[in-house]
This record gives structure tokens, sequence and C-alpha cells, in this order.
């Protein structure tokens, strides 16, 4: 009979092995669309099926440079399944089109290469497979070649992910000239008995500032923009995925981010004015693909918060549900234009004034009150109480009413209950949820987090100012809609520095 370590590896490398497969027959046998998507098909539900049963094994199984760590068990399945829709997807959305093949190889590449890394227990091949995901996620942006914009946006991504590569390996020297070793689990087991000296606290703070570099944070966010210009599902695959790997390994590694203040005050500084700024500017954006970006960068921006705060479970629950919440907005973003456009045809002052501001301190209530029923009916939640009051204004806007002209009681009370129940579901799948651990340990930063409260009621608090209409913040709003030029400033010097042939000012002008 097998032994469960080898049944443990059996399901661990199997979604890797598969994607590597296919990579090979595609890219040997493949003669026409339908059999490179058919083959796609067959070994990602494999891979699928594999990841599942992975699940019911124990985890913490070590072989040479790979591990089953607790996040792995549950982050495989999560990519692989959500790889094997965006496929099915893409071989309908890709109907006619040339080159398919070469995608249908790069779709496989990148979930190999993804595959690999959540199974890294060495910095080297950690560092390798983060790279080759971004090296093959370029052939994807750059599927239709022909469009400046995309490779404008593939070349800012690559010079993002150069800086963070650098970094990494700076950091992985310095964690090997402390600990004597390059293993992830070797980091672990030294920081259980040793505090971390000066070189991990650099090494830390590399980690911080690579993770900045590959997550699109402020100043360097402007390619996930821009990247629009790719195909739907390349787009989902990328938001939904790929951009939240960040998040992923700072849980991972988060024996050693916990022991250095200065790389956590370094994630919640830029990840809060990230999630403020890109919060703003998706409010003022109409075109349904570029708010979804917005809005990744601006949950990108929270979810690193979470993480400097030490709330890696919380952090770990958000990764799924926007993985999720992503892949479904993207791919069917063309079912709600025509919703879209309704809410266009109202105006633009379409909510109810004093609904902004009952909506704070009503949030503030159904989450304290959740939170209050969980700890009676289940177990106690160990939050903070300053992040339950961050939960309560981010949520609160679930709360804003429509301004309607017919039947405003009835509309009014229909759209305070649908946002109420929203309200208070999230915080109950989230304290339920956070009973689970993902095999976490969270170590709340209580100084850090005040500052994470009042920066998001100054988020809402601007948000607010932007649904009244006051004629004095027609300026504020202008910059918010310009991305208040950031990103601007980032390309100037990015073409500077590293100039690149990738379009004509007179295709930039068609487009």
């Amino acid at each position: 009979m097998m032994s469960l370590t080898v049944l443990a590896w059996f399901f661990g490398m199997a979604p890797t092995v598969a994607m590597l497969m296919a990579c090979g027959w595609m890219a040997a046998q493949a003669r026409s669309p339908r059999q490179a998507w058919r083959c796609f098909s067959i070994l990602s539900t494999f891979s699928v099926l594999c990841s599942l049963g992975g699940l019911i094994l124990p985890s913490g199984e070590v072989w040479w440079v790979f591990q089953r760590s607790a996040q792995q068990v549950w982050m495989a399945p999560l990519v692989q399944g959500l790889g094997t829709v965006i496929g099915a997807f893409s071989a309908r959305y890709l109907q006619g089109e040339p080159g398919q093949q070469r995608y249908a190889l790069a779709l496989a590449g990148l979930l190999a290469a993804v595959q690999c890394l959540l199974l890294a227990d060495h910095w080297l091949l950690l560092i390798g497979s983060w790279a080759l995901v971004g090296i093959i996620l370029q052939q994807l942006l750059c599927f239709y070649p022909e469009r400046p914009f995309a490779q404008l946006a593939a070349h800012k991504k690559q010079i993002a992910d150069r800086l963070a590569d650098v970094c990494l390996l700076a950091c992985a020297g310095l964690v090997g000239w402390s600990t004597g070793s390059l293993r992830l689990s070797g980091l672990e087991a030294y920081l259980l008995s040793h505090n971390p000296d000066t070189a991990l606290t650099w090494a830390a703070v590399l980690l911080a500032i690579a993770v900045v570099l590959r997550t699109a944070l402020f100043p360097v966010h402007g390619w996930l923009i821009q990247v629009m210009e790719a195909p739907t599902p390349v787009s989902a695959m990328l938001h939904a995925g790929v951009v939240n790997l960040s998040g992923f390994v700072l849980i991972r590694l988060s024996s050693l981010l916990s022991e250095v203040p200065a790389a956590q005050t370094l994630l919640v500084g830029v990840g809060l004015l990230t999630a403020v700024l890109a919060g703003l500017v998706m409010l003022t954006r109409i075109t349904i693909k570029v708010r979804l970006a917005w809005s990744t960068v601006a949950q990108m921006g929270f979810m690193v918060v979470e993480c400097g705060l030490g709330l890696y479970s919380l952090a770990a629950l958000h990764l799924i549900g926007h993985s999720l919440y992503k892949a479904h907005a993207f791919l069917s973003a063309s079912g709600v234009v025509q919703s879209t456009r309704v809410q266009l045809m109202q105006g633009r002052q379409t909510v109810w004034q004093p609904s902004l501001l009952l909506a704070a301190p009503l949030a503030l209530g159904l989450v304290a009150g959740v939170q209050w029923l969980s700890a009676v009916w289940f177990a106690p939640i160990h939050w903070p109480w300053w992040w339950s009051g961050v939960l309560g204004l981010a949520w609160a806007p679930l709360l804003w009413l429509p301004k309607t002209q017919s039947n405003p009681l009835g509309s009014g009370l229909y759209g305070l209950f649908t946002g109420a129940t929203l309200v208070a579901g999230l915080t109950g799948i989230a304290s339920l949820a956070h009973g689970l651990g993902f095999g976490t340990l969270d170590q709340p930063v209580h100084s850090l987090g005040v500052w994470v409260l009042a920066g998001m009621a100054l988020l809402y608090t601007l948000l607010a100012a932007l649904q009244l209409g006051w004629t004095g913040m027609n300026t504020f709003r202008r910059w918010s809609y310009a991305g208040f030029y950031v990103d601007e400033y980032f390309t100037r010097l990015a073409l500077r520095f590293w100039p690149t042939a990738w379009g004509s000012s007179a295709a930039m002008r068609s487009e």
C-alpha cells in the first residue's frame, strides 16, 4: 500500500507534471486549435481532481526543493480550477483567431509555473518560478502584438519584474548567509530559536519591496491598467490568479515578515496609499474593464495591508474571495454592459445623499453585531477593535441607496435590506472562515492598525464628497480620473532609462 507521503506527493506534483505534459504534447503534436484545447482541457481537469484529492492528505512533506505547505494545499486547487474555467472560456472567446495553439501552450506553461511556485521550498526555485510566470505572461499580454499599449504595458511589467528579481536574489543571499540554508522551511525553523539579525532585517525589507513591485502597487501600477489591451480571459487569469501570488508569498514567509517591523510598516504604508488612491480613481471611471482593473489595484493594496498588519488569515480569505470574484467579473464583463448603460442614463448623482451619512455608522453596527453573534454561537473571533472599524468603513458603500423618483420608500427599504444583508453576510463569512486559519498564525500590529483605520475613514469621506458632487471637488475629480498622473511620470522614467520600440505615436493616436 502506498504511504501517505507518496500519495501526498503524487497529488501535489500532479498539476505541475500534467501542465508540463500538456505543453510538450501541444508543442509536438497539436495540428489545430481544437486538438490543443482538447489536450489542455483533459490534463487541466485531471490536475484539478488531483489538487482536490490532496486536500484530504496532510501537508508538510518535504522532498528535495519542494514542500506541500498548508498554504499550497488550498491554493493549488483554486489556481488550477480557475485556469481550467478560463481555458474553456478562451477556447470559445478566441474561436477563429490565429495563434490559438500558441495561446493554449502559454496558458498551460503559466499554470505549470504557478504550481511549481506554490510547491517551492527553496529560494532559487521560488524566484525562478516567479520569474517564469512573468516571462510566460508577457506572451499572453502581447497576444495582439500590433497594439502599442499592450507592448508598453508588457515592457513596464518586465521592468518591475526584473527589479523585483534583483531584490529577491539579494533577499535570498542575505537569508542564506544568516541562516546557512536557502530552504524556506529552514528559515522558519531558524526563526523559532533566533531573533532576526541585521541581514534578515534587510532581507525582509527587500522582500517587501519585491512584493510592491510584483503586486502592481503605486507607483508601478500602470501596466495592470493598460493590459486591458489583452484578451479578456488573459485579464481574468492575471487579476484572479497571477497578481495574487504576492499575497501567497507574504503568507508563506510570514515567519520572517512578522519579526521585522520596518518591512511591515513599508507594506502597510504603500498598501494603504494604493488602496486609497485606487479606490478614488475607480469611482470616476465608467469603462467596465478599466473599473475592474483599478478595483484590483485597490484590492491588492488592501491585501498587502492585511499582511503588513499580521492578519494573515484574513489576507488568505481575501485572496480566495478576490480570485473568485475577479474571474467571474471579467468573464461576465460583456453581460453587464446593459446594466451599466442604464446607470449612466440615470445621471451622475444617483445616490440618496442622506444614506452617505447613515451608511458608515450602520455598517459599523452590523459588523460589531455579527461579530458578537459569531462569538456567542460559535467561537470568539479575536479581531482587533480597529479592524472591525476598517471592515465597517470598507463595506459602508454597500449601504448607499440609489436616488429614485418612483416609489422612493419601497426602493429605499429594498436597497437598505439588500445592502445590510450583504454586509452581515460578508462579516459572517469572514468570521467563520477566520476560524479555519489556512495554516497561518495572526500577529496583529496594533500601532499600525490605528493608522489604517484613519486612512479608511479618509477614503470614505472623500468618496462621499465625490458622490455629493460639490463644486469644490471638480478639480480633485479630474485628478482622480487621471490617476493623479502617477503612471505618466513612471512611464516617462521607464522609457527614458529602459527605452523600447513599443509603437509609434501615430499608432497611439489611432487607439
